[in-house]
């Protein structure tokens, strides 16, 4: 079994296009790593730079204890999976799955053996006489996984793989991938800007922009407890509510209402304070922290409605909340409540996590740190400025 340890990765094609700037990773046996991060942000160079499809400017791969930097694609010992499924259209089913195999002069019974095992598990035994031409779009992502299972590679790389399905059939997709990787026990990385592959798929994420991991951690980690401003508004659909507020002693002010600030050296001036739409509810007696408002815009979403309100007092600043289907009419008054325990709050001037009482212990604590928890940026000025 093999490892994948990526160290300081940095790709620059001239000092103005810098796609990876700082990228260090580890992915364990049977780990599955998404990077996830809007286009442009260098997950899918990052991704080349181990398949050896790029050469890193600055930086080292590792898998199990060999450094493959400097490695030909074909000698590492990779799969890949595309974006496009790059099947030989002239080729059947099983001729595709084989193809790989019989350039490396894998014997053929041990080729039938392999393909067997993995049409098995891929369900693809009534296809293996047809040609890509006559396969559905899902089909063709199914064989394309399948001539990557044959190779029993170290470590399974896979490029949006999932991006010109359908909505449906990218669902069906999804949980075959899921299913079928939990079984392989190797290294996976996985590329996509869709966050909800990188939720479901996932053991861990990475988060990336502008060519630097923003945060490492389990999927649910990231959504609850976003190391800075950027993964809390990329992270969440509908995405969540960030506002920027003037700071009056220690509290900052919404419209009519003044919310109390996590305890810090000094108040800010102003501060970023964040809350997810399914964690803003209508307001009862009891809550410390409402603010009222006139919904001018309902987006039925089936079972609940996704509502847009301007808060009395700050007509500039705009709340969204989930209610249920039957509550909220556009252009009614309404009172919500932001519970202070789903509160984020952040940095104006780094747009990192101000740590509240609320966040785990371990959260914020230094030195030596799992790799599995989010990393804060202290980058160098020179990193910065890339």
């Amino acid at each position: 079994m093999a490892k994948l340890e990526v160290r300081n990765l940095n790709k620059t094609y001239n000092p103005k296009v810098v796609p990876v700037k700082d990228v260090s990773l580890d992915v364990n046996d049977g780990e599955f790593l998404t990077l996830l991060g809007p286009s442009g942000c260098g997950k899918s160079t990052t991704l080349r730079m181990i398949a050896g499809l790029e050469q890193p400017t600055r930086g080292t791969i590792r898998i199990g204890d060999r450094d493959v930097t400097n490695i030909r694609p074909g000698d590492r010992n990779i799969a890949m999976v595309f974006q496009s499924y790059a099947l030989y259209p002239h080729m059947s089913v099983y001729d595709n799955l084989a193809s790989g195999l019989k350039l490396k002069k894998v014997p053929k019974t041990e080729i039938d053996q392999r393909i067997q095992r993995s049409c098995g598990v891929l369900g693809l035994e009534p296809l293996m006489d047809r040609k890509p031409g006559q396969l559905s779009g899902g089909q063709r992502q199914r064989v394309a996984l399948g001539r990557a299972l044959v190779r029993n590679p170290d470590i399974f790389l896979l490029d949006e793989p999932l991006s010109n399905l359908d909505a449906l059939l990218r669902e069906r997709v999804r949980a075959d991938i899921k299913q079928l990787f939990e079984s392989q026990n190797v290294p996976v990385v996985y590329v996509t800007h869709d966050q909800t592959e990188a939720m479901t798929l996932s053991s861990k994420v990475a988060v990336l922009n502008e060519g630097l991991v923003q945060q490492l951690d389990p999927p649910a980690k990231i959504y609850m407890y976003p190391a800075n401003e950027f993964v809390a508004g990329f992270v969440g659909s509908p995405q969540m509510n960030l506002l920027r507020l003037k700071c009056e002693g220690n509290a900052a002010v919404l419209g009519n209402s003044r919310i109390r600030l996590p305890d810090m050296p000094s108040t800010p001036a102003e501060v970023t304070l964040g809350i997810r739409p399914e964690n803003v509810r209508l307001a009862r007696a009891e809550d410390a922290h409402t603010i009222g408002g006139q919904i001018f815009l309902v987006e039925n979403l089936g079972m609940q409605n996704l509502i847009s309100i301007r808060v009395a007092g700050a007509e500039s600043q705009i709340v969204r909340a989930l209610l249920p289907h039957d509550r909220g009419l556009e252009g009614e008054q309404v009172s919500l409540a932001l519970p202070p325990e789903n509160l984020h709050w952040f940095d104006m001037n780094t747009g990192d996590r101000i740590p509240s009482a609320y966040d785990p212990k371990n959260l914020h604590a230094d030195g030596d740190r799992d790799p599995h928890h989010a990393r804060p940026l202290n980058l160098t000025p020179e990193v910065r400025n890339l």
